[in-house]
């Protein structure tokens, strides 16, 4: 049986969202495997909007798997929202692995909020002052984190989870003046040298919802501006519309 990995994210909850998000994940037990949150699950990154999100997924009957994306960490309340999770039963990842098992086999999931840079030809390079070198050490870091996850993490099937987007495929429709910073082409080439069979990101609002890697593994973009629906459900071989 295939393994259905529903994903959904920048969903900004706010209390003015309070119970409003649950009703549309009636039923996922029968569509889906697990489900991924793809960051920015908050709009200021308050701890009153953390609580809003582990009670909207709280319980689910399926595991859920969630990384922070930059709204998460606007108020420095990051580390209190992963909290507030992970007590809600969800499994937050910040640049590590979880396995979870679907149907007798093992899933690997691997990954964090990620970050910025740009791609290949037009990107930061670590370089000059060090605000700058800062900058691209710290993508440089996430994504040597990530490989390390992925070649510890041995499973019948893997898949990467994260907020910023490792291709400019899924970015097209964004002004391509922001493009460094809504993902790094280092994130990439980490997945692509270790290997994954589908990776997931948001941020990027006015983006696309398909793309590959240069070594051809799947990406898609499941920030809910773009998906139009209350989640994405994707299989190792096909996609399939919720």
């Amino acid at each position: 049986m295939k393994v259905r990995i529903a994903a959904v994210g920048d969903i900004h909850m706010g209390e003015d969202l309070r119970g409003r998000f649950r009703p549309r994940f009636a039923g996922i037990e029968e569509r889906a495997d697990v489900l991924l949150l793809a960051g920015d699950l908050t709009r200021h990154g308050t701890e009153e909007e953390g609580r809003v999100v582990a009670d909207e997924f709280r319980d689910l009957p399926i595991p859920v798997v969630a990384v922070l994306g930059n709204h998460d960490y606007h108020s420095d309340a990051e580390e209190i929202i992963s909290v507030l999770l992970r007590d809600a039963g969800m499994i937050v990842l910040e640049d590590q692995a979880a396995v979870i098992e679907c149907h007798g086999e093992t899933l690997g999931i691997v990954g964090g909020k990620g970050f910025g840079g740009g791609f290949a030809g037009k990107c930061a390079s670590e370089f000059g002052e060090p605000e700058t070198k800062a900058f691209v050490r710290h993508t440089k870091d996430i994504a040597e984190r990530w490989r390390v996850a992925l070649k510890e993490t041995p499973a019948d099937h893997r898949v990467v989870l994260t907020h910023y987007s490792p291709v400019k495929d899924t970015l097209e429709g964004e002004p391509k003046e922001i493009y460094p910073f809504l993902g790094s082409y280092l994130l990439a080439e980490a997945v692509d040298a270790e290997g994954a069979d589908l990776i997931v990101h948001g941020h990027a609002h006015l983006g696309s919802e398909k793309g590959l890697t240069p070594g051809g593994i799947r990406v898609r973009n499941v920030a809910l501006p773009v998906l139009g629906r209350a989640y994405g459900v994707y299989s190792l071989k096909e996609d399939l519309n919720v």
